[in-house]
């Protein structure tokens, strides 16, 4: 650390950075404590709702002040509208599930619990960087994700008849698509861990994880989930590639130029693939595998309603709204114990 300790924490502040990971791996931590003391309560018949709330608030309120910081990063440094509109209304809609938890909306702890494992699922790869031990070196776990995603991605572009460089990305992998445009500018596509698809997984496995269903269930909405964002994400992946690489989106580009702050015209075709087409269909397609994994585990409808509830003030029934059972239409004989 340079300078005084305000110049470090003002250079801190509204952005990714050695602050941000410390108070998300601090709150990831509550979040587990809150979810550990309330199941022990309940399994022990020990009245523990007291400590188990108070953590579980302390939590939502450091979630929310996470996502508020980060509102800058998502739409200044990266670019993305979507991201930075779903952090402003995740930072409120947290600060709220701490009002609500802490008055009395004990179904907010599966929520609570969900978001513990999608944490410890996500911050290894997002955080910890390559390290090495005894003279062994050991890869940062993100680049041996990305680098897979990479290959995938490559696989997939390679199927489409084009054919662009690998090269070394700024991160130090073997993750970036090298183009050669028709006038000679080169143009670098990086394949980063938002390409992975991993966000997604945690999200969807974290939730999977925190209800309580029969081990059965749990695996078949987990195989719908995962092998589907992971598919789609390296398609995405190929199409922004493959988009930018080529710039065949160079769409009303004074437009996009002044929407997102840019002056470079060969960012347009990237910006108009990724930032607003990927994006806004990530959306849709998060939606229709949530409907999916519902359908195998409904159990789920109570942490959505919860959210819906977070978002809008007012309680929701998605089972009439989506006509799902709220259990399951046919169970297994013996699947009917239950897994916290």
């Amino acid at each position: 650390m340079t300078g005084s300790p305000l110049t470090w924490l003002s250079d801190q502040l509204f952005t990714m950075g050695v602050l941000s990971d410390a108070l998300i791996w601090v709150v990831m931590l509550l979040f587990a404590a809150a979810g550990v003391t309330e199941w022990y309560g309940r399994r022990s018949g020990t009245d523990l709702m007291t400590p188990a709330r108070t953590t579980a608030t302390i939590a939502w309120v450091g979630f929310g002040l996470f996502w508020l910081n980060s509102v800058p990063f998502w739409w200044f440094e990266h670019q993305s509208f979507v991201e930075a509109g779903l952090a402003l209304i995740g930072a409120p809609a947290c600060f709220y599930a701490a009002y609500e938890l802490y008055t009395g909306r004990t179904t907010l702890f599966v929520l609570s619990r969900a978001i513990a494992v999608m944490g410890f699922i996500y911050l290894p790869f997002e955080t910890i960087p390559a390290i090495t031990v005894g003279g062994l070196s050991l890869p940062a776990p993100r680049q041996y994700l990305i680098e897979v995603t990479t290959v995938i991605t490559g696989w997939i572009i390679s199927a489409a008849g084009y054919s662009p460089a690998l090269v070394e990305s700024p991160e130090g992998f073997m993750a970036t698509y090298q183009w050669t445009l028709s006038d000679g500018h080169i143009y670098n596509v990086y394949i980063v861990l938002a390409c992975t698809g991993l966000g997604s997984i945690a999200v969807f496995s974290g939730l999977i994880a925190a209800v309580r269903a029969p081990l059965t269930r749990k695996l078949r909405a987990l195989a719908v989930a995962v092998p589907i964002i992971f598919v789609l994400n390296v398609f995405r992946t190929a199409f922004i590639s493959i988009a930018a690489g080529n710039q065949l989106m160079h769409w009303f580009p004074d437009a996009v130029l002044f929407l997102f702050g840019e002056t470079n015209p060969y960012r347009v075709s990237f910006l108009v693939s990724d930032r607003i087409l990927s994006q806004l269909g990530a959306v849709v397609a998060l939606m229709a595998i949530t409907y999916l994994v519902v359908r195998e585990l409904p159990e789920l409808l109570t942490v959505l309603e919860d959210v819906l509830y977070l978002l809008t003030g007012e309680d929701h029934d998605l089972q009439a709204a989506l006509d799902l059972p709220r259990e399951p239409v046919a169970e297994q004989p013996g699947a009917t114990s239950q897994s916290d």
